[in-house]
């Protein structure tokens, strides 16, 4: 097999990796935290790898205090990890930094 079609089939399923991560992050903040779950906030998590506060706030569907609330919920849940660069908080998606960045197309489960 020729290394471009290697590389091709390992980006289809990665593609599918990642689509399993959004499905399995859907559910589980779902189930964790149906107060504040909706499709656009999981979408938003998935533009990049990490999500700043005003990341959220320019989507217009939140402001700043509930935008920070939210963020440090889906901490809480296990989806992201607050980081600090320099003065702003940063929140990052560990499984989907993970996909982006290994060879692996494998995730762990959420723990509830």
């Amino acid at each position: 097999m020729s290394t471009t079609g290697s590389i091709s089939f390992w980006t289809t399923d990665n593609i599918a990796a990642i689509r399993k991560l959004f499905d399995t992050t859907v559910e589980h903040i779902r189930r964790r935290l149906p107060k504040i779950y909706s499709r656009e906030l999981v979408e938003e998590l998935f533009v990049q790898p990490y999500c700043r506060i005003a990341n959220l706030v320019e989507t217009g569907a939140v402001k700043r205090q509930t935008a920070s609330k939210y963020l440090k919920l889906l901490a809480e849940a296990g989806v992201l990890e607050e980081r600090k660069v320099g003065r702003e908080k940063i929140f990052v998606h560990p499984r989907l930094m993970k996909l982006l960045t290994t060879d692996t197309n494998e995730i762990g489960p959420f723990k509830n």
